[in-house]
């Protein structure tokens, strides 16, 4: 009895690999993908400061929501945070391996 494999499933399906993938390229995509992470934190960040600013001068009176956006604005922050340290390590990792 022969079985057969699922055709069209595995990793290079989920993750097709570039062919002409280059150290600038890699590059160039962390440094955007850095670029929007700081970007999105950042709208997290003013969205919690005008929530803020709206429960302070009554036009809001949702506290719940405004904690909600000011959490947000914080656990991004630090997952920011976490990335770079990890980011940092590696490269430090790197850095130290002999050639």
């Amino acid at each position: 009895m022969e079985i057969n494999g699922i055709s069209g499933v595995g990793m290079s399906t989920a993750f097709p690999l570039e062919k002409n993938t280059s150290s600038t390229s890699v590059a160039d995509g962390a440094g955007k993908f850095f670029k929007e992470l700081v970007g999105k934190v950042n709208d997290l960040s003013q969205q919690s400061d005008q929530a803020i600013q709206k429960l302070a001068t009554g036009e809001n009176r949702n506290l719940h929501e405004t904690m909600i956006a000011v959490e947000k604005a914080s656990v991004s922050f630090l997952f920011m945070s976490q990335v770079r340290n990890k980011a940092l390590e590696a490269y430090q990792e790197v850095m130290r391996m002999p050639v």
